[in-house]
């Protein structure tokens, strides 16, 4: 694995962490999700040691394994849609308009859990200092399309942990698999009433814990312009 470091655009430190272990990636068959920005075009993340980005790496998450989806009863969008800003309590849904690249379609978006996990979880990263004195927090959220597109192969992702404070916690952006926090691309036939699982790990300092998370893809943007989860 090898790492890369950068500032994102509030100035929290973000992590990416690259796998490159051949034998996680055994369902490479599937076509590749759209490329999404990991970070808002206001702030671009400066690699510390290679200009790898988490949008050029994509078809290798959309690989892994821990994307599950299932196929519930139709479910509709004809709710209203979360407003930037918005505070849901943690497994409350919010409806969201979603686009993905060319792909637009209406999802009901849930942080279902945030599971606090063991510093040790982080060595096989091999991130070193980068995350000495950190705990990882392992944010769980629900994916359901309540619209009429077919969502195979995009990615929801654009999930931050919070602090107790409201501040954003530090990121870790998995390239590749990790058993701790599995996620991927969102799986063929994701159509109307299909529900998927994902998740994303945040750092938090010993001294503190991340007790919320927030989405900030299109239609929304970091900080204020965000829904979400506490």
């Amino acid at each position: 694995m090898r790492a890369l470091v950068g500032l994102a655009a509030v100035g929290a430190l973000t992590l990416t962490a690259c796998n490159d272990d051949n034998s996680s990636d055994s369902a490479k068959n599937t076509p590749p999700p759209a490329a999404a920005p990991t970070t808002s075009a206001a702030a671009p993340t400066t690699p510390a040691t290679s200009p790898t980005t988490p949008a050029a790496a994509s078809p290798s998450a959309s690989a892994s394994t821990g994307t599950s989806a299932s196929a519930p009863a139709p479910a509709t969008g004809g709710g209203t849609d979360a407003t930037p800003g918005q505070t849901f309590k943690i497994g409350q849904p919010a409806q969201v308009q979603f686009t993905s690249g060319s792909t637009k379609g209406v999802i009901a978006l849930s942080v279902s859990s945030i599971e606090t996990g063991d510093p040790a979880d982080l060595d096989a990263l091999k991130l070193g200092d980068k995350v000495k004195g950190l705990v990882p927090y392992y944010v769980h959220y629900t994916i359901t399309n309540t619209g009429t597109t077919d969502l195979a192969y995009t990615s929801v992702d654009h999930i931050k942990g919070l602090l107790p404070d409201g501040s954003e916690a530090q990121e870790l952006m998995i390239i590749g698999s990790f058993a701790k926090c599995p996620s991927s691309s969102l799986p063929k036939g994701f159509t109307n009433g299909k529900t998927a699982q994902a998740c994303a790990v945040a750092l938090a300092p010993t001294a503190t814990k991340v007790t919320g998370a927030e989405y900030w893809g299109s239609p929304y943007t970091l900080g204020k312009g965000a829904i979400s989860w506490k």
